[in-house]
């Protein structure tokens, strides 16, 4: 085997791949390494973890057909540290791979690629597929990510939730303590209902470049894959149920307020601060009255804070809410005006911008 590209082309690749290298905790030591493959002058990386894959398609100046494994960390952080601009020259003969740039030579030592594990190919006949906007990707995972559980001993949680509703395609996720969806495309023609674990979602915004314009979503029963450009991730799926959530969106709430977004991040901050004693817990009300949204928090060794926006208001209420939860619900909005609406001290509270209907974010209450 023998390749020659570009340093700078060789460490983007490498670097993208060796992060699902299983490290420290694989069971097979070949997990450790990448795949480096030859066929025809078309250059493929590929490391995997069993769970995942990533394969990282590479655009190189010359080569010879083979195929070698190196540990995928030392190979990485190897070419790195190159020369930039330089040419790497890397060779392979039986396990040995020679790394040559200018001055810079080594032999690393690798393995014979015939216990690598085969990466299984998806069932063509129970294959589904969508294609959207990278960056509508990025932003709609990115607003749903944070509501996904790290229990495990709730797996079905642990993931993020892929399902077509109506003709449309959606993303959701909960912990059981809040709950976030996201419109991802419209009008889709294929139906699925698939959770995809949230760490292989995170590789994949990783591995997402900003010159993508376009991803492709693969699923068939069992895995994922995702197409990025030269890149393609693959993961297992989630073997579970996820909930029916929709019936935990609540259609309507008896009290609505709209605030400036800005101006909620503010006080709920301020009062997350008193909260780290009691939990975090945070008091939010509304009173006809003063015609305002106001947020507390009592800390008996801390002291006390509240604060008062001022809003139109129909219903006086009070509902206690994790600040954090509520934090991340507002951060994940887009625009300047949020609508916070509840019924009672335990009805989910429901989070949304102005304006925006494709994103909904539940926070259910604290008890008191």
């Amino acid at each position: 085997m023998e390749i020659k590209v570009a340093q700078e082309k060789l460490s983007k690749a490498l670097n993208g791949v060796s992060r699902v290298a299983a490290g420290a905790r694989a069971t097979l030591p070949i997990l450790n390494n990448v795949l480096i493959r030859v066929d025809d002058n078309k250059v493929s990386l590929t490391t995997t973890n069993l769970d995942m894959a990533v394969v990282s398609y590479l655009p190189v100046a010359s080569s010879k057909n083979g195929v070698v494994t190196v540990p995928a960390r030392l190979i990485a952080e190897f070419v790195s540290n190159l020369p930039r601009g330089a040419e790497v020259e890397m060779t392979a003969e039986g396990a040995k791979v020679e790394v040559k740039a200018g001055s810079c030579h080594s032999t690393i030592n690798g393995a014979l690629a015939d216990d690598f594990p085969e990466l299984p190919e998806l069932e063509a006949d129970k294959t589904v597929s969508f294609r959207m906007g990278a960056e509508d990707f990025k932003a709609g995972l990115g607003q749903v990510m944070m509501a996904a559980s790290s229990d495990t001993t709730r797996p079905a949680l642990t993931g993020i939730y892929f399902n077509t509703y109506e003709g449309d395609l959606y993303v959701a996720a909960t912990d059981g303590y809040r709950l976030a969806e996201r419109k991802l495309a419209e009008k889709v023609e294929a139906e699925v209902a698939a959770i995809v674990p949230a760490g292989s979602i995170q590789e994949v915004l990783r591995s997402l470049d900003e010159t993508e314009e376009e991803i492709e979503i693969l699923f068939d029963e069992t895995q994922v894959r995702f197409r990025l450009g030269a890149c393609e991730v693959t993961s297992k799926l989630v073997d579970g149920s996820f909930p029916d959530y929709r019936q935990l969106i609540p259609k309507n709430t008896e009290i609505m307020v709209e605030l400036g977004k800005s101006e909620l991040v503010r006080v709920t901050k301020l009062a997350a601060l008193f909260a780290k004693e009691v939990g975090g817990s945070i008091v939010c009300s509304t009173n006809v009255e003063k015609k305002v949204f106001a947020i507390a928090a009592v800390a008996n060794e801390l002291g006390e804070n509240s604060s008062e926006i001022s809003t139109e208001v129909d219903v006086d209420g009070k509902v206690m809410l994790n600040s954090r939860f509520l934090l991340d619900a507002i951060n994940a909005l887009n625009g300047d005006k949020v609508k916070f609406g509840f019924s009672n001290k335990l009805d989910p509270v429901v989070v949304r911008a102005e304006g925006v209907d494709n994103y909904v974010h539940i926070v259910m209450p604290l008890k008191s």
